[in-house]
């Protein structure tokens, strides 16, 4: 059976771990801090895939940032990770074969492999985090776009230039959505800059009704973007993973994004693929196996 190295780059840790065709973690995973620098990082890369290249048939990078359609670079990263890091030249950093796929759409395409979304041509994935990051599989195929750049959650939820978004535009989903959204939205409900996620969802937990009125408004800010995607890709369902992921109700959505669309129903789930999905979508990405 063929096996991949993984490694799942992010702003602030680095992964790695040898993953099988059938999606199966088989090594040990391994974590390291993302240093700050562009040499750094390419030495971790170098360290890592020398000690392990002669145990896999090919190198698999899940990464931040936009991949290229041919994976093998990146078009643009987040601000979080050191400069000069799209200049990495992924191929040369072994002499096994090196593929390279953005973190979202790799784990939306273990989710369409052995999660929640297996057997289904059409599904989404949002990644509910800091950010929100997304994959789109159309027809079992991971959608990229012309260049590699599709799946970026950054559509209007609002015209009046409300919030500024990490992308620097206005009222991008993603400003809304993610749990940076959910401390904004309870910043501005309570008029108190030192409240944190952790403070809403504990009140919210133990039933406090100003916490919870915050809480509502983030899931269903959440909620309108579910309706545009579906209303544009008509999928057969939509996967929500991530940290934040797991306090949304997924029955209310499904629910409501059902009462409202114009396209065919679809259902809201929660990931199955677990927290390596990243690491596991590249792996598969990289040894070919499809549906």
């Amino acid at each position: 059976m063929k096996k991949a190295l993984a490694i799942d780059v992010g702003g602030t840790k680095i992964y790695n771990t040898i993953i099988n065709e059938n999606g199966e973690i088989i090594s040990e995973i391994e974590k390291r801090h993302t240093p700050k620098t562009f040499e750094e990082i390419e030495k971790i890369f170098k360290d890592i895939i020398q000690k392990y290249e002669n145990e896999v048939d090919v190198i698999a990078f899940a990464t931040c940032g936009a991949v290229n359609n041919s994976n093998n670079g990146i078009l643009g990263s987040t601000g979080n990770i050191a400069e000069g890091y799209p200049k990495m030249n992924f191929t040369s950093l072994s002499k096994k074969r090196v593929f390279v796929e953005n973190d979202a759409n790799a784990a939306a395409w273990a989710e369409h492999i052995i999660g929640a979304s297996k057997g289904m041509p059409y599904s989404i994935m949002i990644t509910l985090g800091t950010g929100v990051g997304g994959g789109i599989i159309l027809d079992n195929k991971l959608y990229k776009g012309k260049n590699g750049a599709a799946g970026e959650m950054h559509f209007k939820m609002r015209t009046d230039k409300h919030r500024k978004c990490t992308c620097g535009a206005w009222d991008c989903f993603e400003i809304y959505a993610s749990g940076t959204g959910l401390k904004l939205t309870a910043e501005e409900m309570l008029n108190n800059k030192d409240v944190t996620t952790y403070d809403v969802i504990d009140g919210w937990q133990k039933g406090d009704a100003k916490m919870t009125a915050i809480f509502k408004k983030w899931e269903n800010d959440i909620l309108e973007g579910l309706i545009g995607l579906a209303n544009l890709f008509d999928p057969d369902v939509i996967v929500l993973s991530g940290s934040m992921a797991e306090f949304v109700d997924t029955e209310y959505l499904t629910e409501k994004v059902n009462s409202e669309i114009v396209t065919t129903p679809t259902r809201i789930v929660k990931a199955q693929a677990g927290n390596y999905s990243g690491m596991i979508g590249a792996a598969l990405l990289a040894l070919g196996v499809k549906n």
